[in-house]
C-alpha cells in the first residue's frame, strides 16, 4: 500500500497548539488519508484548506446558488416553520398519527443539523431521534430490518432516523460490511417493508442529502480542527474520502431500486445548510395535512434544490 494510502501526520507541534490533531484524534484514527481531487492533494490535518477547494465548495456537485442564504431571512423563516412544527406535533398526538422520517446522505451532508432544527422546540415526549450504533452480535444474527423496526413510533409519536436501514444500501456494501447478495436482498425487501408500513397508516418520508465533493472535504476539514465537532469524525468517514465514485454508484443504485410511488425519495442539494434545513422542514409541513396549517407562513418548496429521485437520477445523480 502506498504512503499516501496510509496518510501522513500533521507537521504542527503539540507544544505550539494544544488542540493539535495528534493529541485529539478520534478513536481509531492515527492519521488522516490524503485526498486527491482535480490534481490537488488535501490532508485534513493541514491547518489550511487549499484555496481552490474552498472557493469551489459551495457550487460543487451542481449546487444552483453561488451565495449562501443570509442569516436574517433564514432565522425569520425558521421561526415560522418551527411554530408550524409545533402545530404538527400537537395534531399528531391528538389524531394518533405515526410519522417516520429517514435522513440519509454522505458523511457531513447535514443530517444532524436538520434534525436539531426540527426537534429544537418540540416536546421530547413524543418525538424521538434514532441514531443506532453498529449492530451487536445478537442484532447481526437477526433479520436485517429487525433492530430498526422496533424503534417505529406508536400512535401520536414522531420518529426521526439519523441514518436508517439504508446503511445497507450504500455504506455497508462500499465498506465491505455486507455481501453483494445481502445488498441485493435488501434492495428487493426495502420497498416491500416500507409499503407495509404505509399501508398500516405510517407517514413515511425518506430524504437523501446530496453534497459536492469539495463541500464534503471542506466540512470534514472544519470538523477536524474544531474541538467541539471532532467527535463526529470516525474511521468510516476517513476510509470513504477516496471512495467517492464507489459511493456514487451505490447511492444511485439504491435510489433507483427503492424510489416508489408509495415510498418516494426526496433528494435535497445540501451544500447550503440553511437552505437545506428550510427545504426539509417545508417539505414535511406541506405533505402532512395537520390542523391549523398556515401555508403562507410555510412558503413554497425550493425546486432548485429539492426534487424526487427520478428527476435527480435523470439529471446525472451523484456522478
Amino acid at each position: 500500500m502506498s504512503k499516501a494510502a496510509h496518510g501522513r501526520k500533521s507537521k504542527s507541534s503539540p507544544k505550539d497548539d494544544a488542540s493539535a490533531p495528534e493529541q485529539v484524534s478520534p478513536a481509531g484514527l492515527d492519521a488522516t488519508p490524503i485526498v486527491a481531487i482535480d490534481g490537488l492533494e488535501v490532508n485534513l490535518d493541514d491547518e489550511k484548506l487549499p484555496e481552490a477547494i474552498d472557493k469551489a465548495a459551495l457550487t460543487s456537485g451542481g449546487f444552483p446558488y453561488d451565495k449562501k442564504l443570509a442569516d436574517e431571512p433564514y432565522q425569520q423563516s425558521l421561526r415560522l416553520l418551527q411554530i408550524e412544527l409545533l402545530k404538527l406535533q400537537s395534531w399528531a398526538q391528538e389524531a394518533g398519527e405515526r410519522v417516520v422520517v429517514l435522513f440519509e446522505g454522505r458523511d457531513s451532508a447535514g443530517k444532524g443539523g436538520v434534525i436539531q432544527r426540527v426537534t429544537e422546540h418540540l416536546s421530547p415526549r413524543s418525538v424521538h431521534v434514532i441514531a443506532l450504533a453498529k449492530p451487536t452480535p445478537v442484532e447481526a444474527g437477526q433479520w436485517y430490518f429487525q433492530r430498526y423496526l422496533k424503534h417505529l413510533p406508536t400512535a401520536g409519536d414522531i420518529a426521526l432516523f439519523d441514518r436508517s436501514w439504508y446503511n445497507r444500501g450504500a455504506v455497508e456494501p462500499v465498506m465491505g460490511f455486507c455481501t453483494a447478495e445481502q445488498t441485493a436482498r435488501f434492495l428487493h425487501e426495502a420497498p416491500q417493508v416500507e409499503r407495509l408500513l404505509v399501508e398500516d397508516g405510517v407517514r413515511l418520508f425518506k430524504f437523501w442529502f446530496t453534497i459536492g465533493r469539495e463541500t464534503q472535504i471542506k466540512r470534514l476539514h472544519a470538523r477536524r480542527h474544531d474541538p467541539l465537532k471532532r467527535w463526529k469524525l470516525s474511521p468510516i468517514d476517513y476510509a470513504g474520502l477516496n471512495l467517492w465514485d464507489a459511493y456514487s454508484h451505490a447511492i444511485e443504485r439504491m435510489l433507483h431500486a427503492t424510489h416508489t410511488k408509495d415510498t418516494p425519495w426526496t433528494v435535497v442539494h445540501a451544500n447550503d445548510k440553511r437552505r437545506l434545513r428550510l427545504a426539509v422542514i417545508r417539505h414535511l409541513l406541506l405533505n402532512i395535512p395537520y390542523r391549523g396549517r398556515d401555508l403562507k407562513a410555510i412558503g413554497g418548496a425550493d425546486e432548485r434544490i429539492l426534487m424526487d429521485a427520478d428527476r435527480f437520477l435523470h439529471n446525472g445523480g451523484e456522478s
